[in-house]
């Protein structure tokens, strides 16, 4: 098993410093998936202007807590599409263990749609991540792609008030300026996620807990704070 596929949550798992994947203006990269039925889907093969696309898993505080404002984004329009790309358990504990088989993953997104309520359509990653990977590797980025293929929109962390502006934005033709700023999770939704996950995954997120706060709530919406955005819209080519 590769260390992608980790056993236990560790803030060493994830660079908070560097960005990798498309940038803002760059071409999205396409990949063959599974959806959650079992069939066959390409990422980039989607209806409408734009596709919000989001990173997450079961074991998630963070996606957890932002899928009910993030099913609300295409209500009656046809010109938003959805998908949630499953990755891997960002806080696998005894209950919900890592993947060890991508049956074992897609097992984990039915319980996201049967269990949970999960109302969008769920791409299912590869066992070892490669989609993922091309995409930044961080538990709950979200990119807002264009029908050029172009990422017009991405947050590092999805701020879903300020993902559902961006759409807002990008249908009616305007700049989007404004700055997705990190923003906890509901307490809640965290330690009730934490705790289905079973033993070891409270115990794991409390001890990286400082890191994280220094590495997302400070220096991440420090660097916000002072970046320019860029301004793109649906239909820009890249």
């Amino acid at each position: 098993m590769s260390s992608y596929n980790y056993d236990s949550f560790s803030s060493e798992d994830y660079d908070f410093d560097h960005s990798t994947g498309p940038a803002v203006g760059e071409k999205a990269p396409d990949f063959l998936l599974t959806t959650s039925a079992g069939d066959k889907r390409n990422l980039l093969d989607f209806d409408g202007e734009i596709l919000v696309l989001e990173m997450g898993s079961i074991t998630c505080p963070l996606f957890q807590g932002r899928r009910k404002t993030m099913e609300t984004l295409d209500v009656d329009d046809k010109r938003v599409s959805q998908a949630v790309l499953y990755v891997r358990e960002a806080h696998p504990g005894a209950d919900i263990p890592q993947h060890r088989d991508l049956d074992a993953k897609r097992q984990c997104a039915r319980r996201l749609e049967e269990e949970d309520g999960e109302t969008r359509l769920i791409l299912v990653d590869d066992i070892e991540g490669t989609a993922h990977n091309a995409y930044g590797a961080m538990p709950n980025t979200v990119f807002i792609i264009n029908r050029n293929g172009c990422v017009v929109f991405r947050a590092e962390w999805n701020n879903a008030s300020a993902t559902k502006a961006a759409v807002i934005a990008l249908l009616n033709g305007q700049s989007y300026r404004a700055k997705s700023f990190f923003r906890p999770g509901p307490p809640a939704v965290s330690i009730r996620t934490l705790r289905r996950a079973g033993k070891g995954s409270v115990s794991d997120f409390l001890r990286s807990f400082p890191i994280l706060f220094l590495n997302n709530i400070i220096k991440r919406n420090m660097r916000l704070l002072f970046n320019r955005p860029t301004d793109l819209s649906r239909n820009t080519t890249c």
